[in-house]
């Protein structure tokens, strides 16, 4: 199982462009090669293409590490964004929490692939539903112990996805969060 989905990244623009209406720059925090060069060049390639859909006009800053996020905030307000699209990969889900106090202390409304970056005081995510997850792979496992072999098993990427929405956030960043969000959100913090 994969928790790499096609469509992810759109999806996430989507919804932080609903948030952020009337902003056409979003900044996008990764870290170059932190999944693999195939996979970082797909992902970079589809949130351009989504970008372009939109009508966003993205702005890449990278971090190789956490000493790098002050200077790829201080890039970010340079640069004038309205908001900001954090990639997946494990450097950024460790350092979540000093991510969402940067965007927070920047006032800069952030979409997270991840609902745990939510709940530490980020504004949004929208990310698998990893408990779904672990349960569909149970059935792989109680396959592999009735004998299948593991490498006939085909690849499954997560049919479900949660949108989780912070109130507290939005309020400390003065953003009234869309009744079309609010509507979709399958959690909202308060």
């Amino acid at each position: 199982m994969t928790t790499l989905a096609t469509g992810l990244i759109a999806k996430r623009l989507e919804l932080l462009k609903a948030m952020v209406s009337g902003s056409t720059r979003v900044a996008v925090l990764w870290q170059p090669g932190a999944l693999g060069e195939r996979a970082m060049r797909d992902l970079v390639e589809e949130t351009q293409v989504a970008g372009r859909t939109l009508g966003l006009t993205l702005r890449f800053v990278e971090a190789r590490r956490p000493e790098d996020f002050d200077q790829a905030f201080s890039a970010m307000r340079e640069a004038r964004v309205g908001g900001l699209l954090v990639f997946p990969n494990a450097l950024l889900f460790e350092e979540r929490k000093s991510i969402v106090e940067h965007a927070t202390k920047g006032r800069l409304p952030a979409m997270y692939p991840w609902r745990e970056a939510a709940s530490v005081g980020g504004l949004m995510s929208y990310s698998t539903n990893f408990p779904d997850m672990y349960r569909r792979a149970a059935t792989y496992v109680d396959k592999i112990l009735k004998g299948a072999k593991p490498g006939d098993l085909p690849i499954e990427q997560p049919t479900t996805f949660e949108l989780v929405l912070n109130l507290k956030t939005a309020k400390a960043l003065r953003l009234k969060i869309p009744s079309s969000l609010l509507a979709r959100a399958d959690q909202v913090i308060e």
